[in-house]
């Protein structure tokens, strides 16, 4: 990262700052980062402004149970230094206080200039997790302070629906390692709904549209909390005859939604990013997701910003995602290539591990990539590929063989997140990376591909649980020596490694 704790260093006397009326998110924030600053010494204070302090139950019982000393304020002594969290200085939610020096700490996307004291992660769930990977990478396990620990969780599982629009690695691992005090968190969440929220859900539910074809929902709530849309979803998805469910809000700058599923041919976090495609972000994992649809960016596409204009659009987006996307089963049948073309790999420098050193034969492992989780199991039969953007997928190594030569040359990771595996059984983490050996790749028998003109769901033959997901540009390929074995290939992928033949 681009900002280190350490350089706080040099300050005295520190104010961290988080937006207007906090969320659970802003408090752990703030709250671990003062942690760390009294550990070193450090005068410090953690405030926040707005219109009155605040008041909703889980967050007082947060703020109580886990002491964090967060001061609601209306005026504020100059310090030294003013750290915001969680958001930017400047923003239109953040009460704005004078200070010799600013840094900022944030997730959000960049809304103006920053300071030179930066660490924005746009694409993270939470600022909760931003902290973690700073904490983490002054060599701090935040599991040493339960506080801390149940601090960062759930500040990461309210900004992202009870972890429904986690995507990043980070964040999965900020959600599978820290260890919380789970009696807090189950008060905290028990402590999330008014009878007034009671009474939105069940509004909406009664309300609800249903797609007898397709097997979703559609439904519409009053503006609430985004954890409530969470709510009415996971209870759409209890009725026998839906598969998958929208449920959205109109807010004032946007429209939040909750998506879920539970059939592996729609993962509730490709949906979320089909429906905000163009006019906003969503993700999260395979059953549960979210995300945003900017209003400013609906309005200038010429939608009108009303109930009924909205819901035609999002269930034309629902239909579009079912009628538009082909779903392939690999390992079930040879594929007809007549309208696919011969392409062999370029010699490039890409990295591999003999996963039999990773672990005994028979553990069950995950790894954790960038592009989502992978489940298999050790044995002697597969390697590793890391591949030229960092991508990470298993291989068999009668294929390995015939597809790459091993290389002495010191293996050299390209990607942003450094690919780990996970032991399922006993929860250990094990990075690829000080197993990686450089391999190059050559012709070999090829494959056979063709470029996609529409989108495609392949359960691959390592994985038949789980889609990789094909869109219009990228590649469907299949082995030319194994016909049944198909997969997607991301067209920045196929252009830096094959050549046609």
């Amino acid at each position: 990262m681009a900002l280190s704790l350490r350089d706080f260093d040099k300050y005295d006397d520190i104010v961290i700052q988080c937006h207007d009326n906090p969320d659970a998110d802003a408090l752990a924030s703030g709250y671990a980062l003062k942690w760390y600053l009294d550990k070193q010494g450090k005068k410090t204070r953690f405030v926040y402004g707005g219109r009155a302090p605040l008041s909703k139950s889980n967050l007082v019982l947060m703020k109580e149970n886990l002491n964090i000393e967060a001061e609601y304020v209306t005026e504020l002594d100059k310090p030294k230094l003013l750290i915001t969290v969680d958001c930017q200085y400047g923003e239109s939610n953040v009460t704005k206080f004078e200070a010799d020096s600013i840094a900022v700490i944030d997730h959000h996307q960049v809304s103006g200039p920053l300071p030179q004291m930066s660490e924005v992660r746009s694409n993270y769930g939470s600022c909760a997790t931003v902290m973690y990977e700073l904490l983490l990478q002054e060599g701090i396990d935040i599991n040493e302070d339960t506080d801390l620990a149940t601090a960062l969780y759930y500040g990461l599982m309210t900004d992202t629906g009870g972890f429904a629009e986690v995507s990043h690695p980070s964040d999965k691992d900020l959600r599978d390692f820290a260890k919380p005090r789970q009696t807090d968190i189950i008060l905290f969440k028990n402590s999330n709904i008014s009878r007034e929220e009671l009474v939105i859900a069940g509004d909406a539910l009664k309300h609800a549209h249903y797609n007898e074809d397709k097997n979703y929902a559609l439904v519409e709530a009053m503006p609430c909390d985004p954890n409530i849309l969470g709510i009415i979803s996971d209870m759409l998805l209890e009725v026998d005859s839906v598969n998958c469910c929208l449920v959205y809000s109109l807010l004032d700058f946007g429209i939040k939604i909750s998506v879920r599923s539970c059939i592996k041919e729609v993962k509730a976090s490709e949906l979320a990013a089909y429906i905000t495609n163009g006019f906003g972000g969503g993700g999260g994992h395979v059953v549960k997701a979210g995300g945003l649809l900017k209003k400013d960016l609906l309005v200038r596409a010429g939608i009108d910003y009303d109930s009924e204009t909205l819901r035609s659009f999002l269930n034309e987006r629902m239909n579009r995602y079912f009628d538009e996307t082909e779903i392939i089963y690999a390992g079930e049948k040879e594929v007809d290539i007549s309208e696919y073309d011969h392409y062999v790999k370029s010699e490039v420098m890409v990295g591999y591990v003999d996963a039999g050193r990773l672990a005994p034969e028979g553990t069950k492992i995950m790894i954790r990539t960038l592009e989502g989780d992978v489940d298999v199991e050790i044995n002697d039969t597969f390697v590793i590929i890391i591949g030229v953007d960092g991508e990470i997928y298993p291989t068999g190594k009668d294929k390995f063989s015939a597809s790459y030569r091993q290389s002495d040359e010191k293996y050299e990771y390209p990607g942003e997140y450094s690919p780990k595996v996970t032991n399922t059984s006993t929860g250990e983490r094990i990075s690829l990376l000080p197993f990686a050996n450089s391999c190059i790749a050559i012709g070999g028998a090829g494959i056979y591909a063709k470029k996609l003109d529409h989108r495609v769901k392949v359960f691959t033959t390592w994985d038949p649980d789980k889609y990789y997901l094909g869109v219009e540009g990228d590649y469907l390929a299949v082995r030319a020596d194994d016909l049944t074995d198909t997969y997607v290939i991301a067209s920045n992928i196929f252009d830096k490694t094959y050549e046609k033949r």
